[in-house]
């Protein structure tokens, strides 16, 4: 029996044998992320009453020329509305505010909040944070008072003393956030909504006996996984490790695996501004489009801050 030969043909030379590999579809991955500071179709325009300094390309800017101990004219705090709006988060160098003043430079922006779960500076609207005795309980991504049905709009936060390293604040666009994930992912959290609980967020360093004290005032709520921002318009994520217990509708099981995919997404640096602080030193952010977290790095030496929050609307 004769065998005739088949054509040959050229091929192209084969790469080397990689072994089996995957990526979890679940993660976050390296690459390419859109980093859009401004509602689409927003002018960038430049500040006239003030010198404003980006501290990133997305959030976070130091504002110069203001003294925040004089109360603000109308122009001044229509610009630094927008400057909010723009940067998320504020920097005000070497204020060294009075309560009272740092109060009154709150209540610009609405009525004052109060906290009764924490300690209470010289007035009822400001939270006293003094990390002296009490180990660090904020150094977790997380968004102020969503277990409200009315969140914080924002807060204006001052160091009145400062270790001698570490103790940094970061800040995360959630805006950012979202645009980021995939559309898949956009897709199946359009429209779900979220339990927040005051429980989880403050029972690690808070007693049984103080937390239930609570329970009928701070029932838990629901909010909108993905918010509207109420003046920008931008969809923002809208779920936090501290507050969020569970979207409403999944089982527990799918629940958490999405939830802990949501939570990773303020962990990306492009996202992010950290600020160093010093005495006296301001910061206001808006925490409709903000998650913050506070560094515990300077264990043995003490930190002490005062918060004064605004109220702020329902999401939605």
């Amino acid at each position: 029996m004769s065998i005739t030969a088949e054509p040959t043909t050229t091929a192209p030379a084969a790469g080397p044998l990689l072994r089996d590999h995957r990526v979890p579809a679940d993660g976050i991955h390296e690459g390419p992320r859109l980093l859009r500071r401004l509602p689409e179709g927003t002018e960038d325009r430049p500040y006239e009453r003030f010198t404003l300094v980006p501290q990133g390309p997305l959030i976070g800017a130091e504002i110069r020329g203001l003294d925040l101990s004089r109360p603000l004219a109308e122009a001044h705090r229509a610009e630094l509305d927008r400057a909010l709006l723009e940067w998320k988060v504020l920097f005000f160098r070497g204020q060294h505010l009075t309560s009272a003043a740092q109060r009154d430079f709150a209540r610009a922006w609405g009525e004052l909040e109060t906290n009764p779960l924490l300690a209470a500076g010289d007035a009822e609207d400001v939270v006293r944070f003094d990390r002296s005795q009490v180990p660090t309980f904020e150094n977790v991504w997380h968004a102020d008072t969503t277990f409200r049905e009315n969140p914080a709009l924002g807060a204006v936060l001052q160091l009145r003393e400062v270790p001698p390293y570490g103790g940094d604040t970061l800040w995360a666009d959630m805006a950012a956030a979202y645009d980021n994930l995939p559309e898949a992912v956009r897709e199946r959290v359009e429209g779900l909504r979220a339990v927040h609980d005051y429980l989880p967020g403050f029972a690690r360093f808070t007693s049984a006996d103080h937390l239930a004290a609570f329970q009928a005032t701070f029932p838990p709520v629901e909010h909108p996984v993905v918010r509207r921002h109420p003046r920008t318009g931008r969809r923002t994520l809208f779920v936090n490790t501290s507050f969020t217990t569970r979207v409403t509708g999944l089982p527990q099981e799918e629940s958490d695996r999405l939830l802990r995919y949501l939570f990773q997404q303020a962990h990306v640096p492009e996202y992010q501004v950290r600020f160093h602080w010093r005495a006296g030193d301001v910061a206001f952010w808006d925490n409709r489009a903000t998650q913050h977290y506070a560094s515990g790095d300077y264990a043995g030496h003490r930190r002490v801050a005062e918060r004064v929050a605004v109220v702020g609307d329902r999401p939605h």
